[in-house]
């Protein structure tokens, strides 16, 4: 009898325990909580500032904080936008041709189609006017204009957003033409996964590589996340019936099918994507925007929800994991080229920051 109680009694507890864990699980897809962590990461960024504000690191910061305003309907992060516009005259980056230096003006067109002000996309109609005149020098290294893959967050969603608010194709063919090219130099298509340069493809001749530990090929969780949220924000402009659309798209459904396969236990991905017991920790900004696009390619029925969801669900809790007390966006990997950088809880910068509140702005329209 009295082993027949202690069953009865452990099975009791162990349906307590698991209910308690169901119960703190789903408070991370309470609406409530996502729009306060979401606030309160954002605010913790807003007061610690970094790096010059067309930077591609504010570029990427930039584009989570217009999702955070049109998640959190707040007529102060509207302010937060327009005074960084203000100060930047709403101008792009000085260097002509590089990528990075086109990221933020995702958000001045963004804001354009809020206000209305033609002073927040004019600097950079004329910047690309002057880019499509003036022909790109190569290099051995850089062979392409977009010869880095995360280049391909910063400049297409720009380009494309210019072309659909003008009504002016000659940006969606351009940034057809680039794309591709930076697709046909870097994109490993037994990996479904792009190398960040040309330094990290093996088969480029006169190129030395470097392997990981596991003697598998470099691929950067960050590099890649860059890659899977430009194609989200690609794909969210371009019209249903561009003839490129289907490229795109078929180049998110294979990434996403191998990031899907990397995700770790903790719901995150590790710095080095083909290498994860080097780098035991989950790493906020490669991270944040895969979790981004995933929700994304859910929520818009690109990606099955049976087959997606729990894998998307998984990667939000990971990630509200490395929300610090004070609202920072921890465990993000500094500014660098590959995964070889250390980082820890205390680590941050303003890049981690914008993927986590894109991708918050994508699991608060989850169905669940």
């Amino acid at each position: 009898m009295k082993r027949l109680i202690a069953v009865i009694l452990s099975v009791w507890v162990l349906i307590g325990t698991t209910a308690a864990q169901q119960t703190e699980t789903e408070k991370y897809f309470d609406g409530c909580y996502i729009k306060k962590t979401m606030q309160n990461a954002l605010d913790w960024q807003l007061h610690h500032p970094s790096h010059k504000l067309w930077d591609w690191t504010n570029g990427a910061f930039y584009a989570g904080v217009f999702a955070a305003y049109e998640t959190l309907e707040s007529e102060n992060i509207y302010k937060a936008i327009y005074a960084m516009g203000e100060s930047t005259k709403w101008k792009p980056g000085p260097r002509l041709h590089h990528a990075d230096d086109h990221a933020i003006c995702q958000t001045y067109i963004d804001m354009y189609r809020v206000a209305g002000e033609k002073k927040m996309i004019q600097p950079f109609i004329e910047t690309m006017d002057e880019f499509m005149v003036t022909p790109y020098q190569t290099a051995e290294i850089r062979k392409i204009t977009w010869w880095w893959c995360d280049a391909l967050f910063m400049a297409p969603p720009a380009l494309v957003k210019l072309g659909v608010t003008l009504d002016d194709n000659k940006y969606l063919e351009l940034n057809d033409k680039l794309f591709k090219e930076c697709y046909d130099l870097l994109y490993d298509k037994e990996e479904d996964l792009y190398a960040r340069d040309i330094r990290y493809k093996w088969d480029e001749p006169g190129i030395e590589t470097t392997k990981e530990a596991n003697g598998k090929k470099i691929f950067w969780s960050r590099g890649n996340g860059w890659v899977m949220g430009g194609l989200v924000r690609v794909l969210k402009e371009l019209p249903e019936n561009w003839p490129t659309r289907d490229f795109y798209l078929q180049n998110f459904k294979e990434m996403a099918a191998k990031v899907v396969e990397l995700q770790q236990a903790d719901g995150l991905w590790r710095a080095s994507l083909l290498d994860p017991d080097s780098y035991p920790g989950g790493e906020g900004s490669g991270s944040g925007f895969f979790t981004y696009a995933l929700a994304w390619g859910v929520n818009n029925g690109i990606l099955d929800k049976d087959e997606y969801l729990p894998a998307v669900e998984k990667a939000w809790v990971g990630l509200s994991s490395l929300i610090q007390p004070d609202g920072r966006v921890g465990w993000v990997q500094p500014i660098g080229a590959d995964p070889r950088k250390n980082f820890s809880a205390e680590s941050w910068e303003v890049y981690g920051t914008g993927a986590f509140l894109l991708a918050g702005s994508e699991i608060i329209k989850l169905e669940r």
